[in-house]
């Protein structure tokens, strides 16, 4: 540390300004660490406290973030230009179980050689899938050709609305 005054704060400890010799001789006193918390700040922010507890403790919060924050789960159904109804239900019935569980869909129609001549047909498949699955999910990418594939993103829809 090279700044000459810092800002103390902490438990048992007068908030205030002081000298930095000052402020260690303040966290030497009370048997604990003095620990740089905004450096950034003028003058820097110091804080008297236990500085293994505090790692410790910092540790348990991100831990906590990490567990909270959801991992997005995509699942993929494929569909070929001309899916029979049958074909079609079925993967359909497995696409409403994916959103129930609350997966992203990726649904793509496979164009094989020259059955790319069958675009629009694999557009109004997808598109019949979205209308369908309108009530457990709302799409987020509309079907898009992208080389061989068409693709087409739906989002579950969250339980609170």
């Amino acid at each position: 540390m090279t700044a000459p005054k810092v800002r103390l704060v902490g438990d048992n400890v007068e908030v205030g300004v002081y000298p930095f010799p000052q402020a260690l001789e303040k966290a030497e006193e009370l048997g604990l660490d003095l620990v740089e918390i905004s450096p950034k700040a003028d003058p820097p922010v110091c804080k008297i406290m236990e500085y293994k507890k505090f790692l410790y403790e910092q540790k348990k919060r991100d831990k906590a973030m990490k567990a909270k924050a959801s991992k997005v789960v995509v699942k993929e159904i494929r569909f070929g230009p001309n899916t029979d109804d049958h074909d079609y239900d079925f993967k359909k019935k497995h696409a409403e179980k994916f959103l129930q569980e609350g997966a992203k869909l990726k649904a793509y129609v496979f164009f094989k050689g020259r059955s790319i001549v069958y675009k629009d047909q694999g557009e109004i498949l997808l598109l019949k899938l979205a209308s369908e699955l309108e009530e457990l999910g709302k799409v987020e990418q509309m079907p898009k050709l992208e080389g061989k594939r068409m693709t087409m993103f739906i989002a579950p829809k969250t339980k609170g609305k």
